[in-house]
């Protein structure tokens, strides 16, 4: 099958495993077919990942976005056969439960699945004996079943896809491994292999575990560890049966083991992530594959060997899970372990893929980390990206840019990864902060917190107080309410005090996480104007909120924009991503810097904001002369600080930036002239549920690529007439069309505080959810549960009932007029 190499292709694949194929087979879909695909080991069977991958596809996530890519990675793998031989065995997925707490979150779960569109339903212990019969019922409290699920074909998948892109042109060199590339202006111009020279646009690394090695050769870092993980294949275990297929039941998952089972004929092939963590560098990985015959499934291990995938089993750390299973399936102690492997493959220290451009060199393309669940959808949306500069999927959290330069070092990444590792199958709060290292990174204001006894949440390596134990006499003489047991984690009624107090009074809220970029230069503002949607030209003083839309009109970021003289702006970001997509827009009249680890903010809001900070300044900060939404440069005493009069909050106040250097003067200085007002330190906690009180929207956790501005609330950004801008002509062609779904705002009627994600439903769909829940939280000026929710377009009136799933019980819901508080924007703006 493999074919010259030839001298150069528009596009050159390193790696012929699942996912490059995928890649290779998606571009030729799309008619790129100048696209050569180089392995350094045999096709297909590569020796890598996917070789060895026991094929388990579990479609149910608390990510939409993995949600979506394992279910087109089924409906793919489900279409596709190899003479005659299917590539995916859609035979069903079981999650049993055998601690309440696991039941519980099973209920949740289902909600998530409902929400991404995934069809599930709760299994009672005999009905999961029903569809496997070695499950010993007593053991469980019941299962997760999800009839979509199954077992993959990796090698067979991989060659099925290729064959199809090599018909439309596609090429494919077996045995050649890439040994350098000529790089140079932030390019790839050419990559060297073993067999010669191929001259190319663009480089899509899709080299599994051989990754960092790849694209160390091209001054790239992938920010990803290997990571070996047990499996092994049982002797015949009695009265287990198959027919002409390997597998007919179900794939079982025991996620309070951190154990997975899967049929083979007789057998069972059994995984375990309950053992130490073992890294393994990439010095360990041998540059070349060969594995044996029958490498995509051997029932009796034998395939195995050769592959440098594949580390020797260590029976002592499979030795306890094993015992774990078969108390829930005893049948495994009448067998033991024919062979075993560890297997090893890619993890990252948020769990994601690594996907896209990467910062270092332009057209130097990574897709790594990547599980057979998520191949074809990854495939797909990478395609996507490559031929239209924006993928089909919104991959925020997939972006190789969305990592901070501290998470691309070898220490952070092997510890994020480990526990990444060990939280594989856990129950993961979504508040939930890592464990190490912490603390990484802190504001001037750190040591005060500590002292006003914070208790930190992290958020890209930052330490934010989540709320302060030294408010909790606070809390004596008001009524806070409580939310639920699950909702309740990670929560404190001291944080619905400080909520009230600063609307009551005023109050400190450590803003320096918030990313921030100065753009400077005589090309700042065309820049600007190119890359977001509202109107900057405006004299030096003026603060804008605005958009980023992608080539189809979506959002892709939302930023608040500073112009802080003729060529200088201040860009409050949502992260890195926003800083490349400037940089990647900026030409040589143009400088974008980061400038979020040598700066700091206090957000100083609240009744009685400008009376303190009028005590420390000779400016004039009245509302006539210091009017909402404008920047001024101002001493607090002797602080220089940048000043920004707006509100997260929907209170009177500014944001107020300085140099690290003078942070703790500058909290020192607030603090003790707010003293006479009540002045309070306020954490995140009270932070989010006043900004959704208010109705802001979060981008990244409200809206998405896939939304448009109007879609969202906020086509008050978009000013079309300004001129061109990046996805205006989209935008204007989808404005043609009604809209069919709506941001919307609800009140949770008997009070239920629900954490987001949750599926909605209406008299009018009342099987089938017709949204999905956002940001959410408790409105404590209001005494309201809150929830702000995507629903159809027929649904978004205020008053319309509704009902929002939670823990598998339904509770009536409300859509109400956005925002609930403060509509009129007097409290801002007086």
């Amino acid at each position: 099958m493999a074919s010259a190499l030839g001298s150069r292709a528009r596009t050159v694949i390193i790696g012929a495993g699942i996912v490059g194929c995928s890649t290779a087979y998606h571009l030729a879909q799309r008619g790129m077919t100048d696209v050569l695909v180089i392995e350094q080991g045999p096709l297909f069977a590569t020796g890598g990942s996917s070789s060895h991958a026991p094929g388990l596809v579990f479609q149910t996530s608390g990510s939409q976005t993995m949600t979506q890519l394992a279910n087109y990675t089924v409906e793919l793998f489900n279409s596709l056969s190899v003479d005659g031989r299917p590539c995916f065995h859609q035979v069903g997925g079981i999650e049993v439960a055998t601690t309440r707490a696991r039941w519980d979150d099973l209920h949740r779960k289902l909600g998530l699945a409902t929400a991404w569109g995934v069809r599930g339903t709760l299994l009672t212990p005999a009905e999961v004996r029903e569809k496997i019969p070695q499950v010993d019922p007593d053991h469980i409290y019941g299962g997760l079943y999800v009839p979509t699920d199954g077992i993959a074909k990796p090698v067979r998948a991989a060659e099925a896809m290729s064959r199809e892109a090599e018909r439309l042109g596609v090429r494919f060199a077996a045995h050649t491994e890439v040994t350098g590339f000529d790089v140079s202006d932030g390019k790839v111009h050419a990559v060297h292999t073993s067999a010669g020279t191929v001259e190319t646009d663009t480089v899509l690394c899709c080299a599994g575990i051989w990754g960092p090695r790849v694209g160390e050769m091209a001054g790239v870092s992938v920010p990803v560890q290997p990571v070996a993980h047990q499996y092994a294949v049982t002797e015949p275990v009695p009265g287990l049966t198959a027919g002409s297929e390997e597998v007919e039941q179900p794939i079982l998952r025991q996620q309070d083991s951190s154990m997975y089972f899967r049929q083979i004929h007789d057998r069972y092939g059994v995984g375990s992530y309950r053992h130490r963590v073992i890294p393994v560098s990439t010095e360990e990985i041998s540059p070349t594959a060969a594995p044996g015959e029958g490498a995509e499934a051997p029932p009796e291990g034998g395939g195995w060997k050769g592959m440098s995938s594949v580390h020797p089993f260590t029976p002592e750390d499979f030795a306890e899970p094993f015992e774990r299973g078969r108390e829930l399936v005893p049948d495994l102690r009448r067998t033991q372990v024919s062979e075993g492997m560890n297997g090893v493959f890619l993890f990252t220290s948020d769990g994601g893929p690594v996907l896209g451009p990467t910062r270092e060199v332009d057209n130097f393309w990574l897709a790594e980390a990547v599980w057979i669940t998520h191949s074809a959808g990854v495939g797909k949306a990478v395609a996507e990206w490559m031929t239209d500069g924006v993928p089909g999927t919104d991959l925020r959290s997939a972006d190789v840019r969305r990592f901070e330069n501290f998470a691309h070092s070898n220490s952070y990444v092997a510890e994020r990864s480990a526990q990444t590792f060990r939280e594989v199958y856990d129950i993961i709060h979504p508040q939930q902060p890592p464990e190490h290292p912490r603390p990484l990174r802190t504001s001037p204001f750190y040591p005060r917190q500590q002292e006003l006894s914070a208790v930190f949440l992290e958020a890209s390596g930052w330490e934010r107080p989540h709320w302060f134990e030294s408010n909790a006499p606070l809390t004596t003489e008001r009524e806070i309410v409580a939310p639920g047991e699950w909702a309740s984690r990670y929560w404190s009624p001291i944080i619905g005090a400080e909520h009230q107090i600063t609307r009551e009074r005023v109050a400190m809220y450590d803003m320096t996480s918030l990313c921030r970029a100065e753009v400077s230069g005589r090309g700042a503002l065309d820049l600007l104007q190119r890359v977001t949607t509202n109107q900057l030209d405006r004299a030096p003083g003026y603060v804008t909120y605005t958009l980023m839309l992608d080539d189809t009109g979506g959002v892709r970021s939302d930023v608040t924009v500073a112009r802080l003289s003729e060529d200088t702006f201040q860009v409050g970001c949502n992260g890195q991503r926003d800083i490349a997509w400037m940089r990647e827009h900026a030409d040589e009249s143009t400088t974008v810097r980061d400038t979020t680890g040598g700066t700091c903010c206090i957000g100083l809001w609240g009744p009685y904001a400008r009376a303190v900070l009028q005590s420390l300044t000779d400016e004039d900060v009245s509302h006539e002369g210091f009017r909402f939404f404008r920047a001024k440069r101002l001493f607090v005493r002797e602080v220089p600080v940048t000043a920004l009069r707006l509100s997260y909050v929907g209170e009177l106040g500014w944001e107020l930036y300085t140099s690290a250097d003078f942070g703790l003067r500058l909290w020192d200085l607030l603090s003790a002239a707010g003293a006479e007002y009540g002045v309070i330190a306020g954490g995140r906690g009270a932070f989010s549920n006043l900004r959704l009180e208010k109705g802001y929207r979060a981008w990244g956790g409200d809206m998405w690529s896939e939304h448009t501005p109007d879609e969202a609330g906020l086509a008050f950004a978009v000013k079309p007439d300004k001129g061109e801008f990046i996805g205006r002509d989209a935008l204007l062609r989808r404005r043609e069309n009604p809209i069919r779904r709506k941001l919307c705002c609800l009140s949770i009627d008997d009070g239920t505080v629900v954490m987001g994600s949750e599926p909605v439903f209406s008299d009018r769909t009342a099987r089938q959810a017709c949204g999905f829940t956002t940001s959410t939280g408790y409105g404590h000026s209001i005494g309201l549960s809150l929830a702000y929710a995507w629903l159809p377009s027929e649904l978004s009136e205020a008053g319309t009932p509704v009902e929002v799933s939670y823990f598998g019980r339904r509770h009536p819901a409300t859509v109400m007029s956005d925002p609930v508080f403060d509509p009129e924007m007097k409290r801002m703006r007086c």
